[in-house]
């Protein structure tokens, strides 16, 4: 999990860092603080973004806790909704999970 996001791509972002350098056409370097220093520092221009217009959307360092393997273990807040699918022959129940580092605009429904 990248910086906190899982699955389908959100719109949220990591702290604002400074390019330190242009590698190619399409590839940034970036400062990075220590406490990311397991994070590979030259990113693609695809997931960079010049600015965020919304500072509620900007995720702190400090609240990701990334470990060895760059993973982290995501908390479940809140179920907000549940629904049963019907299908032929079966019913599938799933749930609208509100995740720790997420807003509600952005749960997900999960099986």
């Amino acid at each position: 999990m990248r910086f906190g996001k899982k699955g389908k791509l959100s719109p949220r972002y990591a702290e604002l860092y400074i390019i330190i350098q242009m590698i190619g056409q399409v590839a940034y370097r970036i400062e990075l603080p220590p406490e990311m220093s397991l994070v590979h520092p030259v990113f693609h221009v695809s997931m960079l973004k010049k600015v965020v217009g919304d500072p509620s959307l900007i995720v702190l360092v400090e609240t990701i806790e990334v470990n060895e393997e760059l993973t982290y273990v995501e908390i479940v807040v809140a179920i907000l909704d549940r629904q049963v699918q019907k299908l032929r022959n079966k019913e599938i129940a799933s749930m609208k999970v509100l995740w720790q580092n997420q807003q509600v605009e952005e749960a997900t429904w999960e099986a």
